[in-house]
């Protein structure tokens, strides 16, 4: 596999995410078997006008809930499928992930590797990622 990536920055509001042709996560998957994935429950469907199912998420208080499976950390994702470190591991709600998912990035807005990443990366055995363009943000 390159370690190439075509990396597209968008920018919401405050937030940078990244769009790439070429994902590495789909040959990882570790953040979503390591994090507790928390996000405002009204991103959960059922009148609110959320898209994260609510049937795959729990109730952590009144005003947050986390994916199923990674509820105290270190557990995996209920919608995450395959096997990780292996090609083809992703999300079963990819377009309705909750937005953490979406927020989480590889690579810093410097373009460096994401440490954490990195870290999670190696253990796998999966070769660190190379650096890429910087975002380019005006503000």
């Amino acid at each position: 596999m390159s370690n190439e990536h075509a990396v597209h920055w968008v920018v919401d509001e405050d937030r940078i995410f990244t769009d790439m042709p070429d994902n590495p996560c789909t040959a990882c998957g570790a953040c979503c078997a390591i994090f507790r994935v928390s996000f405002y429950c009204g991103e959960l469907t059922g009148g609110s006008g959320g898209v994260v199912p609510a049937e795959l998420a729990s109730k952590v208080n009144d005003t947050m809930a986390c994916m199923k499976g990674t509820e105290q950390g270190h557990g995996r994702c209920i919608a995450l499928v395959g096997e990780l470190g292996q090609r083809g591991i992703g999300c079963s709600i990819y377009q309705n992930r909750p937005s953490t998912c979406r927020e989480f990035s590889a690579w810093d807005a410097d373009g460096q590797p994401n440490a954490t990443c990195a870290r999670l990366r190696a253990g796998l055995g999966l070769a660190p990622l190379a650096p890429v363009a910087p975002a380019l943000v005006s503000g």
